[in-house]
C-alpha cells in the first residue's frame, strides 16, 4: 500500500509538554514526516533545531492565528484585520522557509454571521497570500471545518471552499481535505473524494465523532476510505490529526492492522 502518513504534533505525542520534544517522539515512533499548528510559543530557531536533530520532514504548518485564548483562529475573512492577516502570512512564511515546509494552512477566522463583506475580504486576502506563496514555492491550503468542532468558523463549507479555489485558480491554492470534517459537513465521502481530488493539496484523518484513531468505534470505515484515496491517485502525506485514545505509540497499531507502514 502506497499512502504516506505524517504525525500532527499539535494532536499526537502530547505525552511531551513541548512541541520541540514531540519531534523526537515522532521520529522514535517511526515517522518520517510531521505537520503542526503554528508553534507561536517558540522562536523559529528553537523549532528548527528540534526538527534538524531528528532529520524529520515538516510537511505542513498552520498560519499564525492570533490569540487563540481570545477566540482568534486566523484573520483571512475578518474585515478590518487585513494588516494582521498580512503580518500573519509573512511570519508564517518565515517559519515555513526555515523548516523547508512547502504547505501553509491559511485559517479564515471566526465570524458571528458571514456576510458579503467577509466573502470579499477573504478573497482579497487569499489573493495576497497566493502571490506571496508563488514567490516562495509554497502551496496555501484552506480547510472547511465543521461547526461541531468550531461553531463560528467562516470556512465551514466544501462548496464554498471549492468555489474560491476555482475562482482564484492558482496551483498555489488548494483544499485541505480533513475527512473528519468532510463526514460531518456533507458526508458522501467516496463521491466527494473523487470530485474534489483535482483540488486537494493535503489530506487529514480522524474518526468521527470522538476524533480518535481511524480504527476506533465511529462512523467512518477508514480501511475503505484510505483505499479510495489510493485508487484516486492521492500521493501526498495523510496527516494524523487525531487525539490518541490511549498513548500515541499504542494507538499506531491501526497502521499495521490496515496494512500500512510509515
Amino acid at each position: 500500500m502506497s499512502l504516506k502518513f505524517a504525525s500532527n504534533l499539535s494532536f499526537m505525542f502530547m505525552e511531551a509538554p513541548s512541541i520541540k520534544e514531540r519531534y523526537k517522539l515522532a521520529k522514535d515512533a517511526g515517522f518520517k514526516a510531521v505537520e503542526s499548528g503554528f508553534p507561536f510559543n517558540f522562536p523559529v530557531k528553537d523549532i528548527l533545531d528540534a526538527k534538524r536533530s531528528t532529520g524529520i520532514e515538516q510537511i505542513l504548518i498552520n498560519v499564525y492565528t492570533g490569540d487563540v485564548k481570545k477566540g482568534e483562529l486566523g484573520f483571512a475573512a475578518i474585515p478590518g484585520q487585513e494588516e494582521n492577516f498580512k503580518k500573519s502570512i509573512d511570519t508564517t512564511i518565515e517559519y515555513a522557509k526555515a523548516l523547508n515546509c512547502k504547505k501553509i494552512h491559511v485559517m479564515s477566522g471566526n465570524v458571528n454571521q458571514a456576510t458579503s463583506a467577509n466573502d470579499d475580504v477573504y478573497e482579497k486576502n487569499l489573493l495576497y497570500a497566493v502571490e506571496k506563496f508563488q514567490k516562495e514555492g509554497i502551496t496555501g491550503l484552506i480547510e472547511p471545518i465543521c461547526s461541531a468542532a468550531v461553531p463560528k468558523y467562516y470556512m465551514n463549507s466544501f462548496e464554498k471552499g471549492l468555489s474560491i479555489v476555482k475562482k482564484i485558480n492558482s496551483p498555489n491554492l488548494k483544499l485541505l481535505l480533513d475527512i473528519f470534517h468532510l463526514q460531518q459537513i456533507c458526508g458522501s465521502i467516496t463521491k466527494n473524494i473523487k470530485e474534489l481530488m483535482p483540488y486537494i493539496g493535503h489530506v487529514q484523518i480522524a474518526q468521527v465523532p470522538d476524533r480518535h484513531e481511524p480504527d476506533t468505534a465511529g462512523e467512518i470505515d477508514y480501511k475503505y476510505v484510505l483505499s479510495v484515496l489510493e485508487e484516486e491517485g492521492y500521493n501526498g502525506y495523510v496527516g494524523l490529526e487525531y487525539h490518541p485514545k490511549s498513548s500515541s505509540v499504542e494507538g499506531l497499531s491501526w497502521m499495521q492492522k490496515y496494512g500500512y507502514k510509515f
